[in-house]
């Protein structure tokens, strides 16, 4: 019966069967088949083989493979949403966002804009620019607002009208709330440079003109 067996399996007969089990470690679908029916073709037929035994190795060998397929698949779709982000993440190039970063890049002409978030309603919101060595050369007075996002923009105009220097800039905000000066998250526009993409795929980053780099999921606007 071994011999017919090993026939069967395409295996030389000096191997046996454990032969061909350690030449190929799994058996695909087109091999369990065989193996099937060679045990088939084989039993004892005063002693046939169960038929839920027969049932369950059928079913066994649908599970497994439907697992193998559903991974497979899985793998793949993860592929193509980690591409497709690459490739919307590499559109902005050249353009601008408003990220989680306060770091703005002024080039006269343009202008700093940016959004602040407001919890609850404040009283006295500001608005503090900052150069790059932290010196403060604009407070913007926003006033008293509702909960929301606000937006806010300064054409770089001192009061004298002269400009300020190109260069980055960093924006923070404070406003009055329940009468106590409370910090003010706020994001400044800045343009994307270029696209930093980690090993895999996994992790994409925006590299901006301000010099800060924000990840791809922590764009909040494009402008």
């Amino acid at each position: 019966m071994q011999s017919d067996l090993a026939t069967i399996l395409g295996v030389e007969q000096t191997g046996g069967l454990g032969s061909a089990v350690k030449k190929k470690e799994e058996l695909g679908q087109a091999e369990f088949m065989r193996l099937l029916v060679a045990q088939l073709n084989n039993q004892d037929p005063t002693k046939p083989m169960d038929n839920f035994e027969f049932l369950s190795q059928i079913a066994q060998f649908s599970t497994v493979s439907g697992i193998q397929d559903m991974q497979t698949s899985l793998s793949g779709m993860g592929e193509s949403m980690m591409s497709t982000r690459a490739i919307q993440a590499s559109s902005l190039v050249g353009r601008d966002v408003i990220s989680a970063s306060n770091q703005a890049a002024f080039v006269p002409g343009e202008e700093i804009e940016g959004v602040v978030a407001i919890p609850v309603s404040a009283s006295g919101v500001q608005i503090q620019v900052s150069d790059s060595s932290g010196q403060l050369v604009k407070v913007l007075d926003i006033g008293n607002v509702d909960a929301g996002i606000h937006k806010f923009s300064w054409d770089g105009l001192l009061d004298d009208g002269t400009s300020i220097a190109s260069g980055n800039y960093q924006v923070i905000a404070s406003g009055l709330v329940d009468g106590a000066v409370e910090a003010l998250p706020a994001f400044a526009s800045a343009r994307v440079t270029s696209v930093s993409i980690g090993a895999g795929g996994s992790e994409i980053s925006l590299n901006l003109d301000g010099g800060d780099s924000v990840s791809y999921a922590d764009v909040l606007q494009y402008l």
